[in-house]
């Protein structure tokens, strides 16, 4: 992002000056539409070139939206927000995805663990790039899976975004603290910064959010002194609703609006010196988890901002610009979240496709159990590859021996082949193999078609 966004007018306007402009059909339509988009000041300069007009039009809505804020308990900051008729019909929509059953054409979807490992390496991967690291999606899945060391601190970035996701899912069910905060960053910036800054809040005030090439500045955080204060009434919020939000006197806020604002307010606070950034979306995972929003697990959010990165900083700006009114943050947050559902619906109709698969391989070869069918249906999409056992531990959440097992059962059965490379052993899928040797299922053209890639 090369220019800031021009702030909000600083300009009282009497409720007399405004009665004109007020009684105008123009005016109000162009005010209805302006708020239903929730339009940032700036956006409405090339949409209305007269200056006064501008201007009246904007404190209308301004007004308006002063009307439907809602304040955030518990926080000195004067964070507010409005829930518009699209963020409440986007809020139903994630209520029912995203804490349900998943049905794909009438049919209920078993989740595996493969899913969720997934996701969280496509995550750890997204925020790393979000942040700077210097790597290829392909490259630093390919780390993951072989369990390969990192070589560079970009591949440590990566690293430590997997671990601190894996550590979300331990710690879901426990309250939000500074010491569980600090945790999750010393996880995501373990060997990549000082380490005299790791896990640790800042102690200083140059630290600001610049453009590192012109130097322009886009954020100046809160005095150090106030950091710890912050911290303590962000966790406040945070478990304000954790247990039952009908039991509470406070005002209620929809869960995933408190994980975005959570979001927020640690990218404003801006508590460490390094590392922000993955912090923040760490912690947003950690409570939409907590609350319920299980499906989350399986959707990589921070893919999905990578795409959109001047307009998730923008989100920030106009945020903080317009009296950190975070209404902006939320529109942007819950557009990724849409956008991040419609992808995994159709990686989970790919899915049900290979389950099917799976399906099929297990009528045909009673040997083996689900797991293992699943493992030689992935070998088989992905023949030229090899595989280790350290990378069928990483991709099914098992114990080493267990995927020594599983995949000694498939080379001893013939569909998998054993070679040394190195000073480790590797399988390959064995593609001399016959998987229908029965010939019962082999002649069956619907069995063919239903495997697909997978033969």
């Amino acid at each position: 992002m090369k220019n800031l966004p021009e702030h909000p007018p600083d300009r009282a306007t009497s409720l007399a000056d405004l009665e004109p402009y007020t009684r105008n059909p123009d005016i109000q339509s162009l005010v209805a539409e302006y708020n239903k988009r929730y339009l940032y000041w700036d956006e409405l300069r090339y949409r209305i070139t007269d200056e006064e007009k501008r201007y009246a039009v904007w404190a209308i809505m301004k007004l308006i939206r002063a009307l439907r804020y809602e304040y955030i308990p518990s926080l000195s900051l004067d964070v507010k927000y409005s829930t518009t008729p699209e963020i409440t019909k986007a809020l139903h929509m994630f209520d029912r995805y995203l804490s349900g059953t998943i049905q794909i054409h009438n049919k209920t979807i078993r989740m595996e663990q493969s899913y969720v490992i997934n996701s969280l390496m496509e995550e750890a991967i997204a925020s790393s790039i979000l942040e700077g690291a210097a790597t290829t999606r392909t490259a630093a899945k390919n780390m993951l899976r072989k369990g390969r060391k990192p070589t560079n601190e970009s591949e440590q970035m990566v690293i430590n975004n997997y671990e601190a996701m894996r550590c979300i899912l331990d710690k879901k069910d426990e309250p939000l603290t500074p010491e569980l905060i600090l945790e999750i960053h010393r996880l995501v910036t373990r060997n990549t910064i000082e380490e005299e800054s790791v896990g640790r809040f800042r102690n200083r005030n140059d630290i600001v959010v610049a453009n590192p090439i012109s130097g322009t500045i886009y954020h100046t955080p809160p005095d150090y002194h106030e950091i710890e204060q912050h911290i303590d009434e962000l966790c406040t919020f945070a478990n304000l609703h954790k247990d039952d939000a009908w039991e509470n006197d406070t005002a209620f806020v929809h869960p995933i609006i408190s994980g975005i604002i959570l979001h927020f307010l640690i990218g404003y606070i801006h508590p460490f010196n390094d590392g922000n950034g993955r912090t923040a979306r760490s912690i947003f995972y950690w409570y939409v988890l907590s609350r319920g929003y299980w499906l989350l697990e399986y959707m990589p959010i921070s893919r999905t901002i990578l795409k959109s990165k001047k307009k998730y900083s923008l989100a920030y700006l106009h945020s903080e610009y317009d009296d950190m009114d975070v209404t902006y943050f939320i529109n942007y947050n819950i557009a990724c979240l849409k956008e991040a559902l419609k992808d995994f619906l159709s990686y989970l109709e790919r899915k049900q496709s290979e389950q099917n698969a799976t399906k099929a391989i297990i009528r045909n070869i009673r040997e083996i159990n689900q797991r293992q069918a699943d493992i030689l249906r992935e070998m088989m999409e992905r023949s030229d590859e090899y595989f280790t056992i350290r990378e069928i531990e990483q991709m099914y959440d098992v114990v080493y021996q267990t995927a020594r097992t599983d995949l000694l059962s498939l080379v001893n059965l013939g569909y998998v082949v054993k070679e040394k490379r190195g000073k480790e052993f590797v399988f390959i899928f064995n593609e001399k193999c016959d998987l229908w040797n029965d010939g019962s299922q082999k002649d069956d053209p619907s069995q063919q078609k239903q495997l697909g890639d997978y033969r």
